[in-house]
């Protein structure tokens, strides 16, 4: 078994795994200068860190103090792997975020709890296993002319699908043998995403920190960096902090940190959504104070 000796294990995934990138490798680059960000803060604190592949199949987890996710960017790709995984080592350390609201996070139906509570979120409609879903019927039943379909389980905009009632039937039969294994969310295409973009806004200890604007690339939707994507400054009007920070008390248990992605829907409200716990990207680098505040939110964690 792996001797790693740190008070913190920052989980990542095998890809992200080394210690140095190629100056070539801006991806990983980005990776490793947040993960440096946190580690020297935590440092401060008195409090050793490490990097650990969360698949590592050689990891003694009771050696670490606490197990923050950090770049665990293929769980959902591995979702089975995954979840026994987390059963497994949320019985031998402490896991920040906490284990009830990564279990919760893992599938997008949380966006019909946050609604439930008061919170503003696109407009949803799941799609559950073994449906015998007609996607023009749904858009036809809602009313829009145009909707994105994605997994409840997902990340990178996997499986992400812009319809419309054209192509609804094409898009179907693409659709149809996932929808025997897996749930799917049906939202209506926000335009503002390509007008203006969506906004990442971080949230540590219940508090907002900074934010960032993604842009999709001329002629997508997908605001990821690795469909084109790029990233700008933002600078969030209050209700859209205060949209963030309800959005995370709304949690349950709370939240260390976290990121609240919203758009402008299409009636000009702000609306949340999706809420990441699990493996958010925080852009550290590009607000340096805030790897002090995620590191002084562990710190308490794990004296709590």
């Amino acid at each position: 078994m792996t001797n790693l000796k740190a008070d913190i294990a920052l989980l990542t995934d095998n890809r992200y795994a080394a210690k140095t990138a190629s100056k070539d490798d801006w991806y990983l680059g980005n990776i490793l200068r947040d993960d440096e960000l946190l580690q020297n803060a935590l440092g401060t604190l008195g409090f050793t860190s490490v990097r650990v592949d969360w698949a590592s199949p050689d990891v003694d987890w009771s050696k670490f103090r606490c197990a923050v996710f950090r770049t665990t960017w293929d769980y959902f790709d591995r979702i089975s792997e995954f979840t026994a995984w987390l059963n497994r080592i949320e019985s031998q350390t402490r896991l920040c975020n906490e284990a009830p609201v990564i279990w919760w996070n893992l599938d997008k139906h949380y966006l019909a709890d946050l609604e439930s509570r008061g919170i503003p979120v696109v407009e949803s409609r799941f799609i559950e296993p073994g449906s015998a879903v007609n996607l023009g019927g749904l858009l036809e039943e809602t009313g829009w002319d145009e909707a994105v379909i994605k997994p409840c389980i997902s990340g990178g905009a996997r499986h992400t699908y812009r319809v419309n009632r054209a192509s609804a039937g094409q898009l179907q039969s693409k659709i149809q043998p996932l929808l025997a294994v897996e749930s799917f969310l049906l939202q209506p295409f926000i335009h503002d995403v390509v007008n203006t973009g969506e906004d990442s806004l971080i949230v540590i200890d219940g508090q907002y920190t900074h934010a960032i604007r993604k842009v999709a690339k001329s002629g997508d939707f997908r605001v990821q960096d690795d469909h084109g994507g790029t990233v700008h400054d933002c600078h969030p009007e209050p209700e859209q902090i205060r949209l963030a920070e309800q959005a995370m008390a709304a949690c349950s248990p709370a939240p260390g940190y976290g990121r609240v992605d919203m758009v402008r829907d299409n009636s000009g409200r702000w609306a949340v959504i999706e809420l990441e716990l699990i493996e958010p990207e925080l852009w550290l680098r590009n607000h340096p104070p805030a790897a002090e505040r995620f590191a002084g939110a562990i710190a308490r964690f794990v004296a709590g």
